[in-house]
């Protein structure tokens, strides 16, 4: 479990860097904060918690692609496409997980 945590987090952290540039390249600036992290004092309460962020980060990239593809931004459009399906993986590896518990 800790290596598939560990794994997960760093593909999280290629994810911001990219949006990032992404940002960055676009001369744009986050209209948003981060949601604080919620941390569960077992595993079962983390990898729920961990399932709903990846419900609510494929939301999110969903209208960001959706939006994207409206503006004709191909680029950003297939950067979160890339991303989304990660997440998409991610909330099958915390379910999956989640029926073991």
């Amino acid at each position: 479990v800790q290596d598939q945590f560990k794994q997960t987090a760093i593909t999280e952290m290629k994810h911001a860097e990219k949006i990032a540039e992404r940002l960055w390249y676009l001369e744009g600036t986050p209209t948003i904060k981060p949601a604080p992290i919620k941390v569960g004092v077992s595993l079962k309460e983390f990898l729920k918690l961990d399932t709903k962020a990846e419900e609510e980060a494929i939301l999110l990239y969903k209208k960001i692609i959706e939006l994207a593809q409206k503006e004709g931004d191909v680029t950003t459009a297939f950067i979160f496409k890339e991303i989304l399906e990660d997440e998409e993986e991610h909330h099958d590896l915390f379910t999956t997980m989640l029926e073991e518990v």
